[in-house]
């Protein structure tokens, strides 16, 4: 088998912008910066929320959404 074929890890500090910081292993080392983590990103929060953007789903229900199954063709 050949020798060191497996990179070697050291912990890492990791710090979010809320203020949050844990420690994980990586390849890299050192310290890394967040912008988002588990504890204040909507999602895992609980605060997201849908965000339609000028109005394209009443526009697509408006277009689409009236629309039935197409009629059977005659044989």
């Amino acid at each position: 088998m050949k020798i060191d074929t497996h990179p070697q890890y050291a912990d890492v500090n990791v710090k979010c912008s809320c203020g949050n910081e844990f420690t994980t292993r990586s390849t890299r080392g050192g310290a890394i910066s967040l912008e988002l983590c588990n504890e204040c990103h909507p999602f895992f929060t609980g605060k997201q929320k849908l965000v339609d953007t000028g109005g394209r789903v009443e526009r697509f229900n408006k277009r689409y959404g009236a629309r039935t199954n197409a009629p059977a063709r005659p044989e």
